[in-house]
């Protein structure tokens, strides 16, 4: 990949769109970029964490394992996503897997020497600590649903995330949300299992809450999903 098209590249990545010329130029001597197949990982989990990576294709899986190898899903990431998260700026292993759900090209910066461009360019440590914030913020937000609520609850609660971060709006209170994901994967996000997440959702469409398009969309009514939640 020349130069050009990594500078480029790099703009597009929201937390270095503002960084002029010399900054760019900087960032590109420590910065690489790597194709990844679909299912391919990235990295495994207390594999030594080594680099810091950015989204510009495709779409990343983060999960853990259990000691029966029950998966959890912590976070699905899309174009212009950071990751790792948790525990960046220590000495230590990487917290998670994670694994590509589809095709997808990163750019990944070795984290040493990421750490030194942000010593250098604080305008971009701030940015940083604000993803961080946000991330950390949503994680409380994860564990307030699992303590307070039931599963119903929480696989409602997941749906209205979903909508709010992908969805794309409608008429009438109608949010389009791509089924990109199978009821496996939706109920590991929570930490439950398939068969109550199906049987949930069966009940959602029931209720004229959701359907599923022939687009292979869920149309769900945000304000029906809400009032049930909070009824």
């Amino acid at each position: 990949m020349n130069k050009l098209t990594l500078e480029n590249i790099l703009h597009t990545i929201p937390i270095f769109k503002e960084l002029n010329a010399d900054e760019i130029n900087s960032l590109q001597t420590i910065a690489h970029t790597k194709n990844y197949d679909k299912y391919a990982h990235v990295f495994m989990q207390e594999d030594p964490l080594t680099n810091v990576y950015f989204i510009m294709q495709g779409k990343i899986k983060i999960y853990r394992t259990d000691i029966h190898g029950n998966e959890q899903i912590v976070n699905i990431l899309h174009t212009g996503d950071m990751f790792p998260h948790q525990g960046f700026f220590r000495h230590d292993n990487y917290p998670a897997h994670a694994a590509a759900m589809e095709p997808s090209l990163l750019v990944y910066i070795p984290k040493k020497q990421f750490e030194e461009f942000l010593i250098e360019n604080p305008s971009i440590s701030v940015k940083l600590f604000r993803v961080l914030g946000d991330m950390i913020v949503d994680l409380q937000q994860r564990l307030e649903e699992k303590i307070l609520h039931n599963t119903e609850d929480q696989i409602m609660m997941l749906f209205l995330r979903l909508v709010k971060k992908h969805g794309t709006a409608g008429e009438n209170g109608v949010v389009y949300l791509a089924k990109q994901f199978s009821n496996r994967e939706l109920a590991n996000m929570i930490g439950t299992s398939r068969e109550t997440m199906s049987r949930t959702i069966s009940q959602l469409r029931k209720e004229k809450i959701m359907e599923l398009t022939s687009q292979r969309m869920w149309r769900i009514s945000v304000e029906k999903m809400e009032n049930k939640l909070f009824e």
